[in-house]
């Protein structure tokens, strides 16, 4: 713990089985072309099954049963 009475947590990737990649913590992401990619939240999922309509986050669509890309 910091002086502050905040926990320092390190960076995190959880895989959901089925489901998306959930990532914590301060990453840095970028695109294909190796461009940054804003997020607004310490916490996001990424989609891995390729049919979420907001990619690169996950919309839930994998629950859905439809082939990826």
């Amino acid at each position: 713990m910091s002086g502050d009475g905040v926990r320092a947590s390190r960076p995190s990737i959880h895989v959901v089985p089925d489901g998306p990649l959930i990532v914590r913590g301060a990453v840095g992401l970028v695109d294909e072309g190796g461009n940054p990619v804003r997020t607004h939240r310490r916490t996001v999922a990424l989609c891995r099954c390729g049919a979420s309509s907001i990619k690169p986050w996950c919309d839930g669509s994998h629950k859905l049963g439809r082939p990826g890309a």
